[in-house]
């Protein structure tokens, strides 16, 4: 009996459900029972009717999961961290506020914004702050609504996204650390960035272009401005699977995102827009073995790597992703 035969016996024996995101390599993904991007995970979460949850991802999508579903018990085979999320620290955060404040912006003139890629703690900062979470596929419509407040927007912690949403939305941006003029943006960024994502570059999509004829170049949000505004889609990861599934087969695509999403598009006229394998290395920590171990562990009532939170970062957090929901 192989390792895929033991997990389905064990999870169906134990009423776990598993939860994969799409960046997870193919053996993961193929044994999950749910499949999504970080917020789709959490929300589905809140009605799948197992009481366990093994969740096949980094710490801040587990975290996200216990704080909609805090009745249930969250468990990850490896508590991977997403190296964006470890950018911006609690710590990390209030020196941010305190440099918006040296350059001339008080506390209550400032609404954050924290890209859900973020610790549970920073979450609820924001929240404290008065502010929300937003994804990657409604950061536009969170940015634009947040304006409204005439505020200046505190975008944490990945400036590309930020940067692309300014410009989409004509605002002037400043990011923390490389501008000066901090009170002169719309949106001021946090530096952070999210590794793979840095790996994509104009000279690609100029490479690309040069050998196929009328190929479409899609590329995520996370990328740098300069790849963004020279694609023909920009969009999140369910975004991206949702127009790619509206092409013709024929009409050749290069993909600027996730080698393991990018690798499940489709069979044919797929390339991924880099010439190094852009592969998130925590995504792909998590093994089959990792999961076997942790349903053996739960069989065993000895469980590891249970997800939990102190009862204020989880009520605070909640009200950053409640407030989201609400626009």
């Amino acid at each position: 009996m192989n390792l895929k035969e033991n997990i389905k016996i064990l999870k169906n024996e134990l009423n776990v459900s598993i939860f994969a995101h799409f960046y997870q390599e193919d053996d993961v993904f193929e044994i999950a029972d749910v499949t999504g991007d970080s917020l789709e995970l959490a929300k589905q979460s809140m009605d799948i009717k197992s009481d366990t949850i093994i969740f096949c991802g980094v710490g801040f999508m587990g975290q996200s999961v216990k704080i909609l579903s805090p009745q249930k018990k969250v468990y990850m085979p490896k508590i991977a961290c997403c190296s964006m999320a470890k950018m911006i620290s609690d710590d990390c955060f209030d020196e941010s506020i305190a440099i918006l404040n040296k350059s001339g912006i008080d506390s209550e003139d400032i609404l954050p914004v924290t890209y859900i890629n973020s610790d549970a703690l920073v979450k609820a900062k924001v929240a404290k702050m008065g502010g929300m979470v937003c994804t990657s596929s409604n950061a536009k419509k969170i940015i634009t609504n947040a304006m409204t407040n005439g505020k200046k927007i505190f975008f944490l912690p990945d400036r590309c996204l930020g940067q692309n949403i300014a410009n989409n939305l004509n605002l002037k941006h400043k990011t923390i650390g490389i501008d000066k003029d901090l009170q002169n943006g719309d949106i001021i960024c946090y530096n952070g960035f999210c590794s793979v994502h840095q790996l994509f570059d104009v000279d690609d999509i100029e490479f690309f272009k040069k050998r196929y004829d009328n190929i479409l170049i899609i590329s995520h949000p996370e990328c740098d401005p300069s790849v963004c505004d020279k694609s023909d889609f920009v969009g999140s990861t369910s975004q991206i699977i949702s127009f790619v599934k509206s092409l013709d087969e024929n009409q050749k695509i290069a993909v600027a995102t996730e080698f393991n999403l990018v690798n499940r598009l489709r069979k044919k006229n797929t390339y991924v827009l880099s010439a190094t394998k852009p592969q998130c290395p925590t995504m792909s920590e998590t093994t089959l073995e990792d999961v076997y171990n942790l349903l053996l562990s739960i069989k065993n009532k000895k469980p590891i790597n249970e997800i939990i939170l102190d009862k204020d970062t989880s009520k605070w957090a909640k009200i950053s992703l409640e407030r989201m929901f609400k626009v």
